[in-house]
């Protein structure tokens, strides 16, 4: 896995770094200079012209050593530089720079080291005016650390922001880098290790196919149906019987022995035809190593009172998604708190918000805390579902990057239900079963996508696709 830290962990990592450790400031601004040129030079072509837009902060500092470095390495590099109160590490740095200045933002390539991570409030104008010319001058625009105008800590775009084509990210990755608009503006993200120490230990962690792979073991040939346990789906309605498809096809390759179905649909003998591997039963079987329950079911209060039998009397993994968290939202969430079983739930933003009262904008201000508290209180491992998600049990949390907008079409989440459902059933962690079933739904996009473009991928595609990024996590 790898590891992602806050601004404020960063922050302390540098502190630890300087004074426990005794790395001058001085060290590691230089070494930061040199990665971010290292990178630049890893990119640019013979000729290049290279300018660096220098701030009055430490990432201005950064900018003035990489300016020096690509200097010496032979390349034509300008510097814009902004005036104001420079840092001490800053004003150092620039009166080692001397050399030209330019007052045009324009060049093959575009560094940008005004802003570092530590930006919270709205760009100004002067500075807004500079960053629209570098988005708008159709160079390769390189971010220092992180693109300036980008809140660090939750990917929203202070205003606005310079959209990098690569970012240079020095130490660690930062939250920002990948939750609402992070993801989009950031591009390419490189890591540069400057010998930068962090000695938190609960950072948020990013799976990677190695960890994956964990969870798709080789399976024993001296086995049965029995060995694979039994998904329990409690899914669709005749609006949506879409809902119970997906998310059988997608639990019927997940591993599991066997996936039963409990759906609203009225015609269940045609849904047969097309999975005639699924068990129809009409009471829900309370010895299945998971339950999912919620999506495309509608909402309503049979659907509540069923949720509340379950965590009354089942014992084992509870996933509720979708129109179960709806039911939560309108009938009353509390009884979240009273239960036997483990429970799971994957909302989405306004799903999430409906459940805890919260405003959609305020959860992305800060959608991990957000997460995390609501699974302390309640005792629930949350996936807050987006283009990245949050997964969390209150004391740990993960980001889940994979993915593109292939899946930001009706029926991801059924799939996910089910593919989590499966996976779960057969003996995976409930927290990792969920991770895989959205590592898979996102990788699996990823492939289709490469062929079919993002516009035209559709679930189906998705569902007839899972093996190949299964295959991969397995090979």
């Amino acid at each position: 896995m790898q590891k992602v830290l806050t601004i404020g962990q960063m922050r302390e990592a540098d502190l630890y770094t300087i004074n426990s450790l005794n790395v001058p400031s001085e060290a590691l601004m230089r070494r930061a200079g040199a990665a971010i040129a290292d990178e630049i030079a890893a990119v640019a072509g013979e000729g290049s012209e290279i300018l660096v837009v220098c701030g009055t902060g430490n990432n201005g500092g950064d900018g003035y050593v990489c300016a020096r470095e690509l200097l010496e390495r032979g390349y034509s590099v300008k510097v814009y530089a902004f005036e104001g109160n420079l840092s001490k590490d800053c004003a150092r740095e620039r009166a080692e720079y001397g050399e030209e200045y330019t007052h045009n933002i324009k060049g093959d390539i575009i560094v940008d080291c005004i802003f570092g991570t530590g930006l919270c409030r709205a760009v100004s104008d002067n500075y807004a005016g500079i960053i629209n010319r570098i988005n708008g001058s159709g160079a390769f625009v390189v971010a220092a650390d992180i693109p300036s105008g980008l809140n660090g800590n939750n990917g929203l775009i202070e205003g606005c922001a310079v959209k990098a084509d690569l970012t240079v990210a020095i130490g660690e990755y930062k939250t920002g880098y990948f939750l609402n608009d992070g993801i989009d503006v950031c591009g390419r993200i490189v890591k540069k290790d400057i010998g930068i120490s962090c000695p938190a230990e609960n950072h948020i962690r990013i799976f990677e196919d190695a960890d994956m792979a964990e969870f798709f073991p080789k399976r024993r040939r001296n086995s049965h149906k029995g060995t694979y346990g039994t998904a329990q789906l409690i899914v669709g309605s005749n609006k949506y019987c879409g809902a119970a498809v997906l998310a059988a096809e997608a639990a019927l390759k997940s591993g599991c022995g066997y996936v039963k179905l409990n759906t609203g649909i009225d015609f269940c003998t045609r849904l047969a035809v097309k999975l005639p591997q699924i068990i129809f039963n009409d009471e829900i079987d309370l010895s299945a190593d998971c339950i999912a329950i919620g999506s495309g079911c509608g909402v309503s209060e049979n659907l509540y009172k069923t949720i509340l039998g379950l965590l009354d009397s089942y014992t084992s993994v509870l996933i509720i998604d979708a129109d179960g968290l709806n039911s939560l939202s309108k009938y009353g969430v509390e009884p979240l708190k009273n239960k036997k079983c483990k429970v799971y739930i994957t909302p989405h933003v306004k799903e999430f918000s409906r459940l805890t009262g919260i405003s959609v904008a305020e959860i992305l201000r800060d959608p991990i805390a957000h997460a995390e508290a609501f699974a302390r209180n309640y005792n629930v491992t949350v996936l807050l579902k987006g283009a990245v998600s949050v997964l969390t049990d209150g004391p740990d949390a993960y980001l889940l990057t994979r993915g593109n907008s292939a899946l930001s079409k009706g029926g991801s989440g059924d799939m996910l239900t089910g593919l989590a459902c499966g996976i779960a059933a057969r003996g995976v962690e409930g927290t990792f079963a969920i991770a895989a079933a959205s590592y898979v739904l996102g990788l699996t996009a990823e492939i289709c996508a490469e062929s079919r473009t993002e516009y035209c991928v559709t679930s189906n595609d998705i569902i007839k696709n899972l093996h190949f990024a299964v295959k991969r996590l397995t090979d």
